[in-house]
């Protein structure tokens, strides 16, 4: 990067990569009607195909002048060189990042600048860190993966509930457990292609599948390990929440990163910290049974999704397709309602409720995203360059951008 194209001389602040996919055109639709392009924040759109740019812009409204369209080829790591240096900050949405994504991420990093995705593919995130934290570090820029529904509610989540342990008991929570209470909404067709990918890595390569089990995959080298075990598969009563509980699908990529920011900040939640996170189901013989039912549930459909003629029959005809997404009328109906209980040494516990207003696959998703992205772009965090978790490097200024911005509360009960 040279002297003359520092990041914040470039002609642009935001550009949102795969614009035309379904969740790309959400971030573009929601930084219309928030941000339109202007002086105030100068973003631009970006796909390979102008055809497909073009459309989606059609549908979306701008209270006055378009977004610029920029065509690059997203496997062409010149061509992401080129994108990465007109912009301070770059958001993806196309994935699965494991297949498409690896170029960007290298051009960010080689040009200073700043990065966030979707992404929830703990390999492929692991690659990421492995091959550019040290390029990242020395051109500036700040690589932010996982800034969604995964993992965003969960590690700013964390944040909040032991800055508050802090601030009222002078000391953090020595455990958080994160439990599901309800959700509406659907799982994106990213997502799943996400998944998938991510078997399909793992029944090739034992490494990977090593890799996927470790609780402690995402940390720094020399950093890997703690008092934390596999995410729960089975049912199991929490005590505090006076519930059963089952296994929850982003548990795998949403601990790891929370673990992750502890040992990024020198382990301000203690080197003992606990985290793990759980679906509740209810109560009685009717809560157990359900917990029972999603745990073999969840381990029939890796067995089938394993199996390439299973996945053809009973995986891939009830999930939906990447690029596909539910009406807005569905999107703007959904929700999400969390619950963090944290124990303290002394123990007393501490209980921060999490809520967001949209639908957490696609409408509190690109929202959040996008969120992440001006907070990058606007807000002047604290961390020079490296690959980072968004609490780690956001923190206080994304909770507040979220507050006030993307329909998220955090409160404590």
């Amino acid at each position: 990067m040279s002297d003359i194209d520092t990041p914040d001389q470039r002609p642009l602040d935001i550009i949102v990569w795969g614009a035309s996919g379904f969740t790309g055109r959400l971030v573009v639709e929601y930084l219309a009607s928030r941000y339109p392009p202007g002086e105030s924040l100068r973003w631009a759109v970006g796909g390979r195909n102008r055809e497909k740019l073009e459309r989606a812009l059609d549908e979306i409204q701008f209270p006055a002048e378009r977004p610029e369209i920029i065509v690059a080829d997203g496997l062409d790591l010149a061509s992401m060189r080129d994108m990465a240096g007109r912009t301070r900050v770059v958001i993806t949405t196309v994935g699965p990042y494991a297949k498409y994504g690896s170029p960007l991420v290298q051009a960010c990093a080689e040009s200073g600048t700043d990065y966030c995705d979707l992404a929830g593919e703990t390999q492929w995130i692991r690659r990421m860190i492995d091959e550019h934290e040290e390029t990242a570090r020395e051109s500036g820029a700040r690589i932010l993966m996982s800034c969604a529904f995964d993992s965003v509610p969960s590690d700013i989540g964390v944040h909040v509930i032991n800055r508050e342990a802090s601030r009222v008991h002078g000391k953090p929570c020595r455990s958080v457990r994160m439990l599901v209470r309800a959700t509406k909404g659907t799982v994106s067709g990213g997502t799943t292609a996400s998944i998938l990918n991510v078997i399909d890595e793992a029944r090739s390569d034992r490494a990977i599948a090593r890799l996927l089990n470790d609780p402690y995959a995402l940390n720094p080298d020399g950093e890997r390990s703690g008092p934390d075990g596999r995410d729960q598969a089975n049912a199991v009563f929490d005590e505090h929440a006076g519930a059963w509980t089952g296994p929850f699908l982003m548990a795998g990529i949403n601990t790891r990163t929370v673990r992750r920011t502890n040992a990024l900040l020198d382990y301000p939640y203690g080197r003992e910290f606990r985290y793990r996170e759980a679906t509740i189901t209810g109560t009685g013989l009717g809560g157990r049974l359900k917990a029972m039912a999603m745990g073999i549930g969840l381990k029939l459909f890796v067995v089938a999704a394993v199996v390439p003629p299973l996945r053809k029959v009973f995986v891939q005809p009830l999930l939906p397709k990447p690029g596909e997404g539910p009406s807005r009328e569905v999107r703007e109906s959904g929700y999400f309602n969390l619950i963090m209980i944290g124990e303290l040494e002394n123990g007393e516990v501490m209980r921060l409720r999490i809520k967001g207003d949209r639908d957490p696959g696609y409408g509190s998703t690109s929202k959040m995203l996008a969120e992440t992205a001006l907070c990058l772009a606007k807000d002047e965090p604290d961390v020079g360059g490296g690959l980072w978790t968004p609490a780690a490097a956001l923190g206080d200024k994304l909770v507040e951008r979220l507050v006030r911005n993307a329909g998220l509360t955090f409160d404590l009960e």
